[in-house]
């Protein structure tokens, strides 16, 4: 380790640092543009500019490696100086317009504008114009006027994205970013630009305009695209999803996040096809019906089967309370021995960054908490074969579009009763005899299991009619739930869903268990009991990082309810 002084702070640090990544690790901030703890450094914004004792100019902080006694200061009159200089040719060209930028609320340029400039530039000629609304990709669209040459985007594509098809043309005050000739921006995780973009220069096709920052609520939850399980921030105005941005998480996805995460995984939660309610087959057709109705009805029909008769199919998109409560009832209310899930594997399409060939975000957690059969012959291809034998005459769906498959959808025309859990209309609820609309992974807490057997949590970001009567999760206080309703939610509209843990727990209740799950987190911590990868964990353990399983148990038998 080497002593290293900053601000009169003495620190101890790994002498394999710069300046600003030991500051960085210390809570200093020493203000930068063009630095980036996940790129090479470039050092070509000068604003880290620093005072290092003994050195007869000022150094920039992202390339000065610290050494044993050195003597840094940020705040000295020659740095402050300094930065005012660097201020002021920044803002030469750029336009002095924030209240119509797209980036306004969360700018460094604005916000050093405000902390570190002097207030006035004495710059009175015409600004330098240039090109406006280029498209640099299909998602992504840059205004050159505002860009300051910090080359994130361009050691981006190059160092992280592989695709080096961004560079710098002209000279001086002209300078230009641009793609190369015949090649565009359009690599899979292009977005990520906008996102370590400190000005308003790159903004998202998608996004563009919609909302400003401070309009929208923002919640620290996982995406649901693949098993990778990338930590990201939800962006809520009136109830409806607006955007998705990566969290940063080393563990898991670092900075980034891919474009098919940010773009794939929300326009279904504000789809108009969304389920309004739950229903109830009735002279061949699908009518909405109210909550005790239709739990009545799945109760009464299943009762109707003899044991063996059933069978039941998890969902690697529900949450690991969700599936547990789901394979609790159909065990031990029950009597199902077939039980299992459909896995969604696209072969290849997965890369060495972040995309993995599974698409869906809770396959292990499933398996973990006993959505699995006890033995090959009570699996998926069991399941199918009972179907279209006919000694399988029921079956309950929990959260999956499994019809989407023609041939599961031929086998499903043999059954007598279907019960389905989904979030739409779509293939599998057409040909049910009971629907419960569930929530999606954006209106409920939970929790998911990714690839690397690591727990994260999700939470609720829009609200439901539920969680307007009574709010899922953690207790909270009065002024925290009004809070919640008045301002992270809006007014916007809310549909009558409930997350698959609730709707299943209510349906045991009918077939005579004891109804004992009052939140989310009481399921989980049912699951920490009874299943020993989840063992000493709490909602509180998970974190916003993630808390990797225990070690596996030996035996893969089906969680005993009993």
């Amino acid at each position: 380790m080497a002593k290293l002084t900053i601000d009169e702070r003495v620190l101890d640090v790994d002498p394999q640092l710069t300046v600003i990544q030991a500051a960085a690790a210390n809570g200093i901030e020493i203000p930068h543009f063009c630095w980036h703890p996940k790129l090479s450094v470039a050092g070509n914004c000068r604003m880290c500019l620093v005072e290092v004792e003994k050195m007869p100019k000022l150094a920039i902080a992202c390339a000065t490696q610290v050494a044993e006694g050195m003597v840094v200061r940020t705040k000295s009159d020659r740095v402050i100086k300094a930065r005012n200089a660097v201020m002021e040719f920044l803002l030469i060209n750029h336009p002095l317009d924030c209240p119509i930028c797209d980036e306004a609320g969360e700018c460094k340029l604005q916000d050093y504008a405000y902390k570190y400039s002097i207030g006035y530039s004495r710059f009175d000629e015409d600004k330098v114009h240039k090109p406006k609304r280029v498209e640099l990709g299909p998602r992504v669209l840059l205004d050159v006027e505002r860009c300051i040459m910090c080359s994130r985007c361009v050691r981006f594509a190059d160092e992280v994205a592989r695709q080096p098809v961004l560079t710098f043309t002209q000279r001086g005050t002209h300078v230009v970013l641009t793609t190369f000739p015949e090649t565009q921006l359009d690599n899979r995780y292009s977005m990520n630009v906008v996102e370590i973009c400190p000005v308003g220069a790159l903004t998202s096709r998608d996004f563009r305009f919609k909302s400003r920052v401070w309009e929208m609520s923002s919640t620290d939850t996982i995406c649901a695209g693949c098993s990778r399980g990338c930590n990201m921030n939800m962006w809520v105005r009136n109830n409806e999803i607006l955007r998705l941005t990566p969290r940063h998480n080393e563990d898991v996805n670092s900075y980034w996040m891919c474009d098919d995460g940010r773009l794939k995984t929300f326009p279904w939660v504000n789809s108009p096809r969304r389920l309004s309610g739950p229903l109830v087959r009735k002279d061949g057709q699908l009518l909405e019906t109210g909550w005790d109705e239709a739990i009545a009805k799945a109760a009464t029909d299943l009762r109707l089967f003899r044991k063996g008769e059933v069978a039941a199919i998890g969902s690697p998109f529900a949450t690991n309370e969700d599936n547990y409560a789901f394979q609790k009832v159909m065990r031990e209310n029950l009597g199902v021995k077939f039980l299992d899930f459909v896995e969604h594997i696209v072969d290849g399409d997965e890369d060495d960054l972040l995309i993995r060939a599974d698409k869906t975000p809770n396959a292990r957690g499933a398996r973990a908490v006993g959505v699995r059969p006890a033995s090959p012959s009570e699996g998926l291809p069991a399941i199918l074969k009972g179907i279209s034998g006919g000694s399988i005459k029921a079956l309950y769906v929990l959260e999956d579009n499994i019809a989407s498959d023609p041939k599961i959808r031929e086998v499903l025309t043999n059954l007598d009763l279907l019960i389905v859990h989904a979030h739409e209309r779509n293939e599998t609820t057409e040909m049910a005899d009971v629907v419960f609309s569930a929530s999606t992974y954006a209106e409920k807490h939970g929790t998911f299991v990714n690839f690397q057997g690591r727990v994260q949590r999700i939470r609720a970001a829009i609200a439901t009619l539920e969680q307007d009567r009574a709010l899922d999760g953690f207790a909270m206080s009065r002024w925290d739930k009004f809070a919640s309703q008045n301002d992270k939610w809006g007014k916007g509209p809310r549909r009558d869903a409930r997350p698959s843990w609730r709707i299943v727990t209510a349906l045991g209740a009918a077939l005579g268990a004891k109804a004992k799950f009052q939140t989310s987190e009481d399921v989980f911590r049912e699951i920490t009991e009874r299943v020993p990868e989840f063992k000493g964990l709490t909602f509180m353990s998970v974190g916003i990082r993630g808390h990797m399983l225990a070690a596996r148990q030996a035996a893969a038998k089906p969680v005993s309810v009993t």
